[in-house]
């Protein structure tokens, strides 16, 4: 398994996602959250 984050890996868009516990806890007064997953890998081709 290999995970670079030198300067030849560029993220396209390196804020495009927001923080998943942000999102939820804006949003707490309309879910109740059951599961949270964590993103194991991330790959591009």
């Amino acid at each position: 398994m290999e995970c670079r984050k030198d300067a030849d890996v560029i993220d396209e868009i390196p804020m495009a996602c927001k923080d998943i516990g942000a999102v939820m806890a804006a949003q707490r007064d309309l879910v109740n959250v059951v599961h949270t997953l964590k993103q194991v890998v991330c790959v591009k081709r």
